[in-house]
This record gives structure tokens, sequence and C-alpha cells, in this order.
């Protein structure tokens, strides 16, 4: 299992929030692949797998 880590934003950026996964558990994904779109109070960006494999998501969309 591979944990996905919320990149650094920003140092005045503390929290953000999971928008959505752009794919569905169960799903190959592939590295680098877009798994999630993240908000936070001044942006809106993607997550990437840091490797390939299974999509097993654990948190759930707002």
């Amino acid at each position: 299992m591979i944990d996905i880590k919320v990149p650094t934003i920003g140092e005045s950026i503390s929290e953000v929030t999971l928008l959505k996964w752009t794919k569905k558990e169960g799903d190959w994904v592939e590295r680098d692949e877009v798994i999630a779109e993240l908000e936070s109070e001044k942006a809106t960006f993607e997550v990437n797998a840091e490797k390939a494999g299974i999509l097993k998501p654990l948190a759930k969309e707002k």
C-alpha cells in the first residue's frame, strides 16, 4: 500500500479539502496520473499517483 500525501502548497496554507477523486475505487492508475482534486482557500490543485497500482481511497469527498 502506498500512502498519498498532500503536497506542500505553501507556508500560509494549512488546510485543504478533497473535492473529488478522478478515478473510482478499484481502478488501475499509472504513475503520475491525476487521481484527485484538492482545494485550499487560495487554489485548486491536482494530486498525481506516485506509483502505478489499484486505487483504494480511504478519504471521502466533501
